[in-house]
């Protein structure tokens, strides 16, 4: 995207002109290209000096077995025979997936079940429906179990779910769709996110003093020098090689950058979730293990949980934002890159979730960004310097930073005011919002660009009272 540059009075706090070219390395001045939906991985992705070990949540099992089940078993009494669901928890409405949707794993199914069934009905269940179980989690969120199905015999995906669907024991049924990260085209900008969204006086209020935010994403470079010491833990639902990568790497870097740059909320510390694994130089995730990123966040204790990704509506994530929710988690996602003429993305569209657009260095709109009534605020997402694996830096634009700008300001918010709740903070950030566009909010910048220092401000946030504060949440 080119923008039609015009003088414009930015102090960089920082990052000045005169030091841009030494930041940009050989290897980051080349990490450009990609798509409407794509992202692009630096040229080399070497391993971080540093890793966090990954947890995996107790209850997540894998199955070493995946040989296709040929024919039906005869029903055991009392064990093959369905069951009648609980009554507590009803089945849900139909998983099949809308009308022309082809975003998800074409032989994958994800099953929901009530409770933590034994091995006998698990086993039962794959020999009613001809499936290969590829791994289960129980969630705490929902307190049910999941299942994530592979359909061995060349079934579609529709037919196996009307099939499911009529099993009693099932409570819902669905695709395992497909998630991408929303980044665009890279080219030429600076860190005028500092002063767009009033950093420098914001931080004198707070600086997300170990707020815990998660960043489900792809990998993020921990030792790199923008990062270090700011990954609380991390989590790798995706497997593979586990290398970092130049999507997650950034957005880490907009919300705790503390070196050269400087992040929203750079005390803040990240839960990292690697849920996206690179393909073919972007990176992708599914549903499955999405879910299975909520869960560990909750479980870890995440205040913020930020979601650059965008794709189709998925019913059992919708009920489990819900549950994150009410939980006091603040949920905050990318609008998405499919520019004007896409219906709303998910997660962004979910009613539980703060949407942010992104706007560039004059407070235009991002010409590829989604447009919605769901869109509830802006911030800078476009020609932004961020940093990426291998130490180096690159310029990039996309939804997806902007929300982790927004991120960023929900954890110094929550610093000032930890009490507050998800609707209490998506309120702070509309009210305070400097309006762009038509008079109030509107379907593509929302209520406006998001203002970090006024929101805190109007939560009576005073720098000598709150800065240089060290304790969980901060105070008022």
């Amino acid at each position: 995207m080119q923008l039609k540059r015009k003088p414009i009075a930015i102090a960089l706090s920082v990052l000045t002109l005169s030091g841009l070219a030494a930041l940009l390395s050989p290897a980051a001045a080349q990490n450009s290209g990609g798509g409407r939906y794509t992202v692009q991985s630096a040229p080399a992705n070497p391993q971080p000096r540093n890793t966090v070990k990954s947890r995996a949540p107790r209850e997540a099992q894998a199955n070493p077995k995946s040989q296709p089940t040929r024919a039906l078993a005869q029903p055991a009494p009392g064990v093959d025979e369905p069951a009648q669901p609980s009554a507590a928890q009803p089945r849900q409405t139909s998983g099949l997936p809308a009308p022309g949707e082809r975003r998800f794993v074409t032989n994958e199914v994800v099953i929901e079940v009530a409770g933590r069934p034994s091995q006998q009905q698990v086993e039962a269940l794959a020999r009613r429906h001809q499936l290969n179980r590829q791994e289960s989690q129980s969630f705490e969120l929902s307190g049910t179990t999941m299942f994530r199905w592979n359909i061995p015999d060349g079934r579609n995906v529709a037919s196996v779910i009307r099939s499911l669907e009529a099993d009693n024991t099932i409570l819902s049924v669905q695709p395992n769709y497909r998630y991408l990260l929303q980044q665009s085209k890279n080219a030429d900008g600076i860190q005028y996110a500092v002063e767009k969204l009033r950093l420098p006086r914001a931080h004198q209020i707070a600086r997300g003093e170990r707020i815990l935010i998660a960043v489900i994403d792809s990998g993020i470079d921990v030792g790199h020098p923008e990062l270090v010491g700011t990954v609380e833990d991390s989590f790798d639902p995706a497997g593979g090689d586990g290398a970092p990568h130049a999507h997650g790497t950034s957005i880490a870097g907009a919300i705790v950058a503390h070196a050269k740059l400087t992040g929203v909320a750079p005390n803040a510390r990240i839960l990292a979730v690697r849920a996206f694994d690179p393909v073919s130089g972007s990176a992708e995730g599914t549903t499955f293990g999405i879910l299975k990123g909520l869960e560990w966040a909750t479980q870890k204790g995440a205040r913020v949980i930020n979601m650059s990704f965008a794709g189709p509506k998925d019913p059992i994530m919708a009920r489990m934002l819900a549950a994150a929710g009410k939980r006091g988690i603040v949920l905050i996602a990318a609008a998405g890159n499919a520019g004007p003429k896409s219906p709303p993305l998910f997660p962004a569209s979910d009613p539980n979730v703060i949407a942010v657009t992104a706007t560039d260095l004059e407070d235009k709109l991002f010409q590829g960004s989604n447009r919605g009534h769901h869109v509830a605020v802006a911030a800078p997402g476009v020609n932004l310097l961020l940093p990426v694996p291998g130490g180096g830096y690159g310029m990039t634009t996309g939804t997806s930073f902007a929300a982790a700008h927004v991120s960023g300001i929900a954890a110094l918010i929550l610093q000032v005011d930890p009490d507050l709740k998800p609707d209490a903070v998506r309120r702070v950030l509309l009210s305070t919002a400097r309006d762009l566009g038509p008079a109030g909010r509107d379907k593509d910048f929302g209520a406006g660009l998001a203002d970090a220092y006024e929101a805190l401000h109007s939560l009576g946030g005073r720098s000598d009272a709150i800065a240089g504060s060290t304790t969980q949440g901060g105070g008022r």
